[in-house]
């Protein structure tokens, strides 16, 4: 029986990490690496991207690059697969967390009835259209290696319905697109993980809402409606990709792990 420490190691295998240069990309890119896997940072900020790959190299010592890659476009998906592929051998692992596209858009209001079409398309395409441009991209690689993982990212609002009162009084909203985006997500990994086996194991993490020097109304409002009393870090995710990524959870796909501090257990 193999022991935790070599079930856990991801030496000799490759992540392909979107949205790698983002915050919690980092978090991704940091925790893998540390395990031994090579790291593939996609991204659509060079700089950034670039800046993130040496550090981790740097740090951990492992074999990283980066790789400008727009998700939502297949022709800047497919290029940036066959790059990471060309130069590392191959894929092992992907964790689709590409979101946000910066939007040259006027803001709109937190009713239905004045949230824009363009909004929606824009964060559509990244976080739905681009977790399958990448997985589709991906997947004949993960197939080849025969123990392939995918961790797409969630929210716990692509499982549960947004509690608007938490944002009464501040400039915070939260969009139809986002609930769509996230839920598609979530079926999509449970598609993937009956369609993509047994060679890959497809799983899903949805985060709760992560402190982001958010409005102290909001704040407070947030740790009272949760059980732990606490938003969520950035470091709060390492464990789930960890496990995920590795074969200490050779026998799951198809989950969707909460990492919410309770607040979809009340």
């Amino acid at each position: 029986m193999k022991s935790l420490q070599e079930l856990m190691s991801l030496a000799g295998r490759t992540a392909v990490i979107t949205g790698g240069a983002g915050r919690i990309g980092e978090a991704f890119c940091e925790v893998l690496a540390e395990l031994g896997a090579s790291i593939c940072i996609f991204d659509v900020e060079a700089g950034a991207g670039n800046e993130r790959a040496d550090a981790v190299a740097d740090r951990f010592r492992v074999r990283a690059s980066a790789f400008v890659t727009d998700v939502a476009r297949e022709e800047s998906v497919q290029e940036a697969v066959s790059s990471a592929v060309a130069q590392f051998g191959g894929v092992d692992i992907l964790i689709n967390g590409a979101a946000y596209p910066k939007l040259e858009l006027p803001e709109e209001g937190r009713e239905l009835e004045v949230q824009s079409l363009a909004r929606w398309n824009a964060n559509l395409d990244v976080v739905l259209t681009g977790t399958f441009l990448m997985t589709r991209a991906c997947a004949p690689h993960l197939r080849r290696r025969g123990r392939g993982s995918v961790i797409n990212i969630a929210s716990i609002y692509g499982l549960l319905g947004p509690d608007m009162r938490l944002y009464d009084g501040t400039d915070m909203d939260n969009p139809a697109y986002y609930a769509a985006g996230k839920g598609g997500i979530v079926q999509f990994t449970r598609y993937c993980a009956t369609t993509l086996a047994p060679e890959v194991r497809v799983n899903c993490i949805a985060p709760g809402g992560v402190w982001r020097h958010q409005p102290e109304s909001f704040h407070e409002r947030y740790k009272r409606r949760t059980p732990l009393q606490r938003m969520a870090s950035e470091e709060d995710l390492k464990g789930a990709a960890a496990y995920l990524a590795s074969d200490s959870s050779a026998y799951i796909t198809g989950q969707v792990l909460a990492i919410d501090g309770g607040w979809s257990a009340w």
